[in-house]
């Protein structure tokens, strides 16, 4: 991006939230506060453009589940296969005697991905989580 792209605003802040802020910035190894601001709008905004029902996008659902919970196994393949077509790939893995953890590459209408990762979250069984997409359409 050339400097002649770039366009400059200021943004108040309570002391308090900047200086978590700065500290955020420094963990995260941002070399200034200006890098870490265009990063949380890129989020924010990434996040607003999935939520278009139409969207497409590409994402992945990452799953923590008891693999002993009855029915949990037979419960996710069947949803899984409902949508094989938006399904990219998964990768299981076996974290100990009890937990698993499966991450489920996807690709389709945001509202469709959303409806397939509520599904899989909300089940018996899954200890947690997490839907994350970007927008493959500009």
């Amino acid at each position: 991006m050339s400097q002649s792209e770039l366009k400059r605003f200021g943004i108040s802040m309570d002391e308090q939230l900047l200086r978590r802020f700065d500290e955020f910035t420094r963990k995260k190894g941002y070399e200034n506060r200006s890098e870490a601001v265009r990063d949380l709008v890129r989020e924010a905004m990434t996040a607003q453009s999935w939520e278009e029902e139409e969207q497409i996008v590409a994402g992945s659902i990452l799953l923590f589940y008891d693999h002993h919970q009855r029915n949990l196994l037979e419960e996710m393949t069947a949803i899984q296969h409902g949508m094989h077509h938006e399904i990219l790939a998964t990768t299981h893995f076996h974290l100990d005697h009890d937990n698993c953890l499966e991450l489920i590459i996807v690709k389709g209408q945001a509202k469709k991905l959303r409806t397939l990762s509520d599904q899989l979250i909300s089940l018996k069984g899954v200890n947690y989580g997490k839907f994350t997409v970007a927008p493959v359409e500009k």
